[in-house]
């Protein structure tokens, strides 16, 4: 078999799933809500997000933002979320097949029938979603490399989270293309010369479609 001499390399939140944003509806029925009750919306409505204006303009982190959000759904159902973890397995824990953004599927299916390498470079995979939930996502064993900040503490813009990701695919960077639906992530690749696609979770097709054009598909 010829080895693989390209990579993609994708995020894990918003980017490969599906984002809390977007299910609502799941989470108020896994969490006994009434429908109606999370009204938050981040990208899909910033003007009355006023958190996540805040995030985007860099006053608080990703990590700041959704430790909020969690301590908020949790206090809905009179308990003390402390991780977002918790709020993650409690609100889609036990079917991992319902985050996965469909035109993710179809993008990873494609790149490994094409004999593409694959990548996750995350900022908290397991510490949002946990490693059972992780090791029970569909297509996860289609991944080459998954690179975690969970466990390496390097988190994105870090120069050095992409150059650990790079060297563990042994591939060079004009070879790949990292898809991160966060602006500042995207400038932390451009900073080391990674091609890159700034990925509009409001058009999922669109970024894919992008990345695996600019990989030769």
């Amino acid at each position: 078999m010829t080895e693989a001499r390209r990579a993609l390399i994708l995020d894990f939140g918003g980017v490969v799933t599906r984002t809390l944003f977007e299910t609502h509806d799941i989470t108020e029925r896994a969490l006994g809500l009434p429908a109606g009750t999370l009204t938050w919306r981040g990208p899909f409505d910033p003007a009355s997000d006023p958190l996540w204006q805040s995030m985007q303009a860099r006053k608080i982190t990703e990590r700041d933002y959704w430790m909020t959000r969690t301590r908020e759904v949790g206090a809905l159902l009179g308990e003390d979320w402390t991780d977002m973890k918790t709020f993650v397995q409690r609100a889609r824990g036990a079917d991992p097949e319902l985050v996965l953004r469909p035109e993710a599927r179809d993008a990873i299916l494609k790149a490994r029938a094409a004999g593409l390498k694959l990548a996750i470079l995350s900022n908290e995979l397991d510490l949002f979603y946990g490693e059972s939930f992780r090791r029970r996502f569909p297509l996860i064993d289609l991944f080459d490399v998954i690179v975690d900040a969970t466990y390496t503490k390097i988190l994105k813009p870090d120069p050095r989270a992409y150059e650990q990701v790079l060297a563990e695919l042994a591939l060079s960077r004009a070879d790949c293309v990292f898809v991160d639906d966060q602006k500042k992530n995207i400038e932390g690749a451009a900073a080391v010369g990674l091609p890159h696609v700034h990925f509009d979770v409001t058009r999922p097709a669109e970024g894919y479609a992008q990345a695996l054009t600019m990989l030769g598909l």
